[in-house]
């Protein structure tokens, strides 16, 4: 089973969002990843263009810290680690994603943690100094070089924005809040003034009574480690900050864990997700539900109205060009209806030519068969080697 994505054609217009949901497609199409939310095959119809991929039921992220609170260690170390390991391979596709935060991560039935959402991901060139400048991202998870970047202060930012965004997303996971109080309404230098005061988020909860809890009593209780990890992440200067598996490896905290194996998904979350209700706050999929202008189950009739529209608007125009061809000068013609109807045609005419533009750009993928595809080819390039090898001997 899948789950299904689709995105109106005229909203992507009148949001100049195309150009995303068309790198989107190219991004995900060369992706793969046991945590990552694969991408399987795209089409579309004169409405919207549709995305299928994997179908996990497990709820993101944000919606299990609305019921729980905060998570134990146990559970946040191995989302991190399931995390870690899809960012290495993202930017070793020199894919950024940059819209890292529990809305994003989801769990499958088992409750493992995949990324999703790559609306906003870019790829950055080769080279060292090939950055990405636009400020994108959700304002609380986004790193202090691209608040930076957006007020001149530096010239770009790269990979380590990312692992900035896991920071917090674990802090938030351990603790039950984000590290700095930060809002879509805050000031950019605000936001680097609380993420240049080192750890004072941090500190506030690791100081106090015991050896390694928080100075609250309803603080959990975070091991040193964890702690030291955090902050590792939560560096303000990209440069120093912890940001690739190796660092994550390194790490006391997974001595003792066996990558491979949780890449092969061969570890045992703490927590699975329950199969007997829904992982999601149905109350805001109704709403979601009820505001839809354009819902799915409508479709049909939808668009046999929209085709009824344009051809009565399309007679009209004929019927008055024919109408004043016909009146060969000696007769008064009514250009005030005719005006109308002109700007009418005029206006299906430019909307037809911008979905037109949508049709042909469009990427139609299938996952299956680019896979037989790849099947096909390493099977032959073994053919030709056993030969070579027969021709040499």
């Amino acid at each position: 089973m899948y789950a299904m994505k689709y995105m109106s054609k005229s909203q992507c217009l009148e949001r100049d969002a195309f150009r995303n949901v068309l790198r989107e497609i190219e991004l995900l199409a060369r992706l793969e990843h046991p945590f990552i939310v694969n991408l399987w095959f795209t089409f579309q119809d004169e409405e919207d263009m549709f995305m299928v991929v994997d179908l996990l039921l497990g709820g993101d992220l944000r919606y299990h810290l609305q019921q729980d609170g905060c998570f134990s260690e146990k559970r946040v170390l191995l989302y991190v680690c399931e995390v870690s390991l899809a960012l290495d391979y993202l930017h070793s596709q020199s894919i950024m994603h940059r819209d890292i935060k529990p809305d994003n991560l989801l769990l499958d039935e088992q409750g493992h943690v995949h990324i999703t959402d790559f609306n906003i991901a870019i790829e950055l060139g080769p080279e060292p100094n090939h950055l990405a400048t636009s400020m994108s991202g959700t304002k609380p998870y986004m790193a202090p070089e691209v608040f930076e970047c957006a007020l001149d202060y530096n010239i770009g930012y790269s990979f380590p924005a990312d692992w900035w965004s896991l920071g917090c997303c674990a802090y938030e996971m351990l603790y039950g809040q984000r590290p700095y109080d930060i809002h879509s309404t805050t000031p950019l230098d605000q936001i680097l003034t609380m993420q240049k005061q080192k750890y004072q988020c941090l500190q506030q909860q690791f100081t106090g009574g015991g050896g390694g809890g928080g100075g609250t009593t309803n603080t959990p209780h975070i091991s040193q480690s964890c702690q030291q990890l955090l902050q590792r992440l939560l560096i303000y200067d990209p440069t120093v900050r912890l940001s690739c598996i190796q660092d994550i490896k390194q790490s006391a905290l997974y001595a003792n864990l066996n990558f491979d194996s949780v890449l092969q998904r061969r570890e045992t979350p703490e927590f699975q997700p329950p199969k007997d209700q829904l992982n999601c706050d149905p109350t805001f999929e109704l709403e979601e539900m009820i505001i839809e202008a354009n819902p799915l189950h409508k479709k049909k009739k939808r668009l046999q109205k929209q085709q009824s529209m344009k051809r009565i608007a399309i007679d009209r125009q004929n019927s008055l060009l024919i109408s004043s061809g016909s009146s060969g000068g000696g007769g008064d013609t009514n250009y005030g209806d005719g005006g109308a109807d002109d700007g009418v045609v005029e206006q299906l005419s430019a909307m037809e030519k911008c979905l037109e533009s949508i049709q042909q750009q469009f990427i139609v993928y299938n996952r299956e068969k680019e896979m037989h595809r790849k099947k096909m080819e390493e099977r032959e390039r073994l053919w030709e080697e056993e030969l070579q090898k027969v021709i040499d001997d």
